[in-house]
């Protein structure tokens, strides 16, 4: 009897045993624990939420036992004046901690919104640039054929009517076109 209850638990030991794999690095980690998630993907999987930030509690509104500074206190006085002496600290401090990452935050964003705003500048300068180009080309193009025209009906009807030569305008150099690009984010 007790070797067919041995059998049974060698049975289901064997069943349900698995060779042991130590993973060598994080890859080979990670790959085992996707193994074993997909072996079972009916099954639902729980994932942890980001565990909330500590607030310390408000101030009381009303505050019934108020110390006095009267001498002959009791000596369990003291400690209860210690622990609350060290929760207004801790409260004076995350909101301090708050200010500053408030802050932070803030100057975050406007560093954010000052490098966009340099980005937008660039882009519609260089946007300028390249429908200027593409202008010129055009006229440039529209001033060719005008001229092969010119030069076709000329030959032609030789009517002694002088070629205009139409020029184009010369585009000034803008001294601000200077290189754009930022670097460090300045």
């Amino acid at each position: 009897m007790a070797d067919s209850k041995m059998a049974e638990r060698g049975a289901r030991a064997g069943r349900g045993a698995q060779t042991l794999v130590i993973p060598r690095n994080a890859a080979e980690e990670q790959r085992l624990k996707l193994e074993r998630l997909m072996r079972h993907p009916e099954k639902q999987v729980s994932i942890a939420e980001k565990p909330k930030e500590w607030a310390p509690r408000p101030p009381p509104e009303f505050v019934r036992d108020v110390m006095g500074s009267s001498a002959g206190a009791g000596s369990g006085e003291f400690h209860v004046y210690r622990h609350l002496r060290r929760r207004e600290y801790m409260r004076e401090e995350f909101m301090e901690k708050q200010a500053i990452q408030h802050r932070l935050d803030e100057e975050f964003q406007r560093k954010v919104n000052q490098n966009k705003r340099a980005a937008e500048e660039r882009t519609d300068k260089r946007r300028k640039k390249r429908q200027k180009l593409k202008e010129k080309k055009i006229l440039a193009k529209k001033v060719k054929q005008e001229q092969n025209k010119d030069i076709d009906g000329s030959e032609t009807s030789s009517n002694g009517e002088e070629e205009v030569e139409v020029e184009v305008p010369e585009e000034k150099a803008d001294d601000s076109e200077a290189p754009s690009f930022i670097m460090g984010g300045r």
